[in-house]
Parts: structure tokens; sequence; C-alpha cells
């Protein structure tokens, strides 16, 4: 699991090792009309620069938050999305296109991933003391 979802590193399927920053997270009902939270994220292999948004659609979001009983926050938001982009890298799927919209399938798992990673970094912190 990243640890930090505001700049990482991710690997693709031909070797490039991709520079990930995290810009900004805005709804996106206020740029383009549309019920999602975007994170843009600017990515470089040292070559090539481009910019991703990450659409996380609202429906979906609450509905992953309900079935994970957690709050909406900006914070998971990030952390979905980072998620999502470091699956888009590693296995280059979707990378043609610059606004990508996360399938509610693959929210629910970046949502489990979350909590997993969670509940082990509690158990060590519990083991630690």
């Amino acid at each position: 699991m990243l640890e930090n979802f505001r700049r990482f590193e991710v690997t693709d399927p031909f070797g490039r090792v991709w520079q990930v920053e995290f810009r900004w997270q805005q709804n996106a009902i206020s740029i383009r009309h549309c019920d999602a939270v975007d994170c843009k994220y600017y990515i470089t292999d040292g070559e090539e620069k481009r910019e991703v948004v990450v659409a996380l659609m609202h429906p979906d979001l609450l509905a992953a938050s309900a079935s994970r009983k957690r709050p909406l926050t900006d914070a998971w938001c990030m952390r979905l999305a980072g998620l999502h982009l470091q699956h888009m890298i590693s296995t280059w799927e979707d990378m043609e296109s610059s606004i990508v919209t996360v399938p509610s399938a693959a929210l629910e798992a970046h949502g489990r991933a979350i909590e997993e990673a969670e509940n082990q970094e509690r158990e060590r912190l519990l083991l630690a003391h």
C-alpha cells in the first residue's frame, strides 16, 4: 500500500518508472457538470509528461462509503484515486485517456484494500505496545 498518496512512483509494464504528483481534488459538478469527485495528477517518466484526472462517481462513492461503514472524506477520495492511478500505470490500462472514471467494482476493491491496510497498521501498532 502506498504510504504517501501525494507523491509516489509506479513502474509501468515497459519498465519505465513514473513519478506521480497529486495536484488537486475538486467536485466535478463545478468544472464539467458531472456528479463526481475529480482528482488531478501530474505524471512523468522523465521524458514524457502527462496530466491525468481520476473521476470518482459520487453515487459509487456513497455506496462504497456505506459498504465500508466509513465517512466519505477528501483523504479517502485521494487514497482511492491514488490506488486507481497506481493500477492504471502498472497495467497501462486506460492510459490513453486524460480523464478516467473509476468503475464501481474497482472503487469497492480499492476501498477493501485501504481497509485491509488500515487494519494491518492497527495490528502492528497494537503489537508494538
